[in-house]
């Protein structure tokens, strides 16, 4: 039996995810239904496709994410399935997928009835439908008429000669602040030349990158690595940077490129 994955923007005091999980086990009583998480911040899309982006190639081949993140469909934004690295993926053409992966191999504009007369709803009444479908092995070509192009765009940090400038994508759970800049990004820019990262603006800076959390001496140095996600992340050893700091989704993140340290502002590694 196919796993089913549930990523929204939901939370844990509604009905909602009860709702589509049960639409799924009433049809696929056997079904494994995975919570990736419902606490995406409300309609936010880029959230959504990293968290997404970062876990489901853990899952085996054939499982089916739902991805119930601003899925209120119009003439411009369709629901799509989408296949990719063998697995599939229920979505609006929101930009979501273009968050998740650069190459797939096929994606179709959904063609099915729901099941409720309400289009308020969409993961319950078409979502889940089409996922136990796709269990049962219907092929995408019955599902609806393919999709030639996916909206959106991946949100790629800004490479300059001098310097990349990026921002934040994702506040996890700890405070971390993980940025769009990747470590491709970094490496090809640096050059061997020495670089300063500048969050908010010049009143905390970092002039090395870590191995780990612990690479600093007290809990509220500034501390930053490259995650297992592979991007550029700036935390606090043991405390929540974001709240701290008063950072939020989509601030900009810096990193300047010189040849002296003295060139930017002296560091500032600590908030205290």
């Amino acid at each position: 039996m196919a796993i089913i994955t549930l990523t929204s923007d939901w939370g844990h005091s509604d009905y909602y995810a009860a709702a589509v999980k049960g639409v799924i086990l009433s049809q696929l009583p056997n079904a494994t239904i995975v919570d990736i998480t419902h606490e995406i911040a409300p309609f936010n899309t880029i959230d959504a496709g990293f968290v997404v982006k970062n876990c489901f190639r853990n899952f085996p081949a054939g499982t089916i994410h739902i991805i119930a993140v601003d899925t209120i469909e119009s003439d411009e934004i369709p629901h799509v399935v989408v296949k990719a690295e063998g697995q599939y993926f229920i979505a609006a053409d929101n930009g979501v997928f273009r968050q998740i992966f650069d190459e797939y191999e096929d994606a179709v504009e959904i063609n099915v009835m729901q099941d409720s007369d309400s289009f308020n709803f969409p993961a319950r009444d078409r979502f889940a439908k089409v996922a136990v479908m796709l269990v049962q092995g219907v092929p995408l070509s019955e599902i609806g008429p393919k999709r030639e192009t996916l909206r959106g765009a991946e949100f790629c940090a800004v490479v300059r000669d001098d310097a990349i400038e990026g921002i934040v994508i994702h506040i996890d759970s700890y405070g971390n602040l993980i940025t769009n800049i990747t470590r491709e990004d970094f490496v090809n820019a640096r050059r061997g030349r020495d670089f300063t990262i500048m969050v908010k603006g010049r009143l905390y800076t970092i002039n090395k990158i870590s191995d780990s959390y612990m690479d600093v001496r007290d809990t509220t140095d500034l501390v930053a690595i490259f995650g297992s996600h592979g991007n550029l992340e700036i935390a606090m050893r043991e405390a929540p940077i974001a709240s701290l700091c008063g950072i939020e989704f989509r601030s900009t993140i810096r990193v300047v490129f010189h040849d002296k340290i003295e060139a930017v502002a002296p560091p500032m590694g600590s908030l205290f």
